[in-house]
Parts: structure tokens; sequence; C-alpha cells
């Protein structure tokens, strides 16, 4: 019989029990095709309908209006740091504001390719907080405003924007697409990794508004055109078929919790009870201001840093696996997805109460 573990790892992360099994059973012979979806033609009919319905299920999640394109490509959020300015651009500059360690990766890799005007940072306070929109430097002229709505790494959340007087706003929402809802008209581009909410490493959702697909680059290589990847149906190449069909799984199983308004209702109540706990001891401490937190991705630092290697092995003892924070920032990160129950929360809870008072002096 299989443990129970409860994965806090933040990418490649933890997925629907209901899908794994659901993978499983239907590995070797999809729905009676005596194929499993890693051998299918990814333009026959058996995956083509898996794709259709893929696509149609995150609209309904999401409430995409027809106007926006889906796109379903490889590379995952990383390879958009470059295919963004080149489908965008157009000869303008961009607008990008820094609220963490993925938004600075983002200005690094768009500087090769025009005139990137940082608009907002929060670097010199160690990323712990969004800085107020009032103070934002917007261009009116920029080709669009980039944004990473949660940080992964630090923890930081946000979704209310600035007015860019018409100027697109393109926002890498990786780490909590379809964690809770989201006006998809209040962006030009969306654009997520899967490996956290959605599937496997390797395919990144691009939600594009269409009149945003005329101004390419010449340059663009045509796997990371938009356009050419929409009149194509993202397929001018073999797309990740079996990240796809997970994905698809996904959105099915979001859909029978009752869509993205239930799900997160699941999120607020998993993330109040960890942050609720910290907030309560100093034994503990969350960095991050209040209206900024993350529901999805938590770091915390114990205040006896002495004790972070006890604590690592008391909890994988327990089998709370990936609790380490991240190397560039240290202490501990929970990052609670989607599919991580509230049970696994309400355990890691009990342990580090249960810590605290075995090492408190």
């Amino acid at each position: 019989m299989t443990k129970t573990v409860y994965n806090f790892s933040a990418g490649p992360a933890v997925l629907p029990k209901p899908v794994l099994l659901r993978a499983q059973a239907e590995m070797l012979d999809w729905h009676g095709s005596g194929m499993s979806v890693m051998e299918m033609s990814h333009r026959g009919k058996e995956f083509m309908s898996i794709l259709a319905k893929a696509e149609a299920d995150l609209r309904t999640l999401m409430s995409i209006p027809a106007e926006y394109k889906v796109l379903f490509l490889q590379g995952g959020a990383i390879a958009e740091n470059a295919m963004i300015p080149l489908n965008l651009l157009a000869g303008k500059g961009a607008d990008y504001a820094i609220t963490g360690t993925w938004s600075q990766r983002s200005v690094e890799d768009a500087r090769p390719y025009g005139d990137i005007r940082v608009v907002t940072s929060n670097a010199a306070d160690n990323f712990t907080h969004v800085p107020a929109l009032d103070s934002w430097t917007l261009n009116r002229d920029a080709a669009y405003l980039h944004v990473c709505t949660n940080e992964t790494i630090c923890g930081v959340e946000f979704l209310d924007m600035p007015d860019t007087h018409g100027v697109p706003i393109v926002a890498d929402m990786s780490s909590h697409i379809l964690s809770r809802p989201v006006d998809v008209s209040q962006y030009g581009v969306i654009y997520a990794g899967a490996q956290k909410n959605i599937g496997p490493a390797g395919l990144c959702i691009v939600i594009v508004r269409e009149d945003l697909l005329e101004r390419a680059s010449k340059l663009t290589p045509a796997v990371f055109h938009w356009k050419t990847q929409a009149e194509n149906q993202s397929m001018i190449n073999t797309p990740p078929t079996y990240g796809i069909y997970i994905a698809g799984l996904v959105f099915e199983w979001l859909m029978a919790q009752g869509g993205v308004a239930a799900i997160e209702q699941h999120n607020i109540a998993k993330s109040r009870l960890l942050y609720d706990y910290i907030d309560s001891t100093d034994f503990y401490n969350n960095p991050v201001a209040k209206a900024n937190r993350s529901r999805m991705n938590i770091p915390f630092r114990l205040q006896d840093e002495s004790l972070n290697d006890a604590f690592l092995k008391g909890a994988e003892a327990r089998n709370l696996l990936q609790l380490k924070g991240h190397r560039l920032v240290g202490g501990m990160r929970a990052s609670i997805y989607n599919a991580m129950p509230l049970e696994g929360v309400q355990t890691l809870v009990d342990y580090m109460k249960e810590f605290e008072k075995s090492h408190s002096m």
C-alpha cells in the first residue's frame, strides 16, 4: 500500500490523487483506443478530442472571452520571458514591475530584445510587499506592462493593477492560476507554466487577446510565434501531448470541485490555517506584508535558524516533504496549491506546534 505523504514542493508540485489514479487506469489504453496517450499521433482524432476538451474546460473555468486565443506551448514560463518581447515589443519600449525573484528574472531575460523599463521594484525591501500602485512610473507609450502576480520564492501575491491607460498587461500567473477567480479581460496576455497548479513540467499555457497577435518581430521563431501557433491549434510542431492530457484531467477535477470560486474557498481555509499559527508565535515568522501574502507559497523562518536541519529531518520523518526554502532565500516554504488537502496543512501545523514545544527554552 502506498504511504501517505504531503508534498509541499513549489514545483513540480502535488497533483490531485484522482487525476493520478485516472491517468494510471488509462495509461495503456485510452478510452478503448488500445493506445496510451503518449503513443498517439497529435493530429489523430483521439488526441485532437483531448486537446479540444482541455481548451473548452479551461475556457469555462476561467470564463475566457471569445476574443482570446488559448495556446498550449513548450518551454515553460521561462521561455516566454523571451517570447513576450519578440511577440509584443514592435519597436517600442516595455514596462516591467519587479515584485520578486521571478519578475526580476523576466526583466533580465527581456533586456536583449529592446528597451525594458523597470517601473517599480521592491528589491530593496527583500521582496516583502508590493509597492503602492500609484508609485509605479508607468509609460503611456509602452508596448505592454509585465507583472508576476504570484512570486513563488518570496510568497508575494497581488491582483490589483494600476491604470495603464490602455497599455496591455502581461501577467505571469504560473504559481496561482486557477486558484482564485481572475478577470481575464483585464489582461492582454496571461501565461503560466503548468507544473504548479495544472500538470507536469514542460507545458506552458498562454492566453492572448487576438488583437495582440499582429505585433511579432520577424525574428520570432515559428514555434514561439503566437499567431502562427494560434492558426495551427498549438501544433506548429508536436505539442507536449501527455502534459496537455494531464492538464485536461486537472481541469475536469477542478470542475468537479465546483470550479475556481469553490477551490478559492478551500485555498483561503488552508492558507489561513498556516498563517494564523505562524502569526500566533515568535518561534516562526513570515516576513511578507499581510496584504500581499500568497495563498499558494508560504515562506517562513524559525527564529533560531540553527534548528533548520532538525526541523526538516523531523518533517521528513512525518512524511512532510519538500519544505526547505528556495536556495536564494533559505528558511522554509510550504507550497499549498489546489491539490494540497486541508489535512496536509493541518498535519504540518500540528508538527510545527510539536517542534516548537520540544525546542522552546
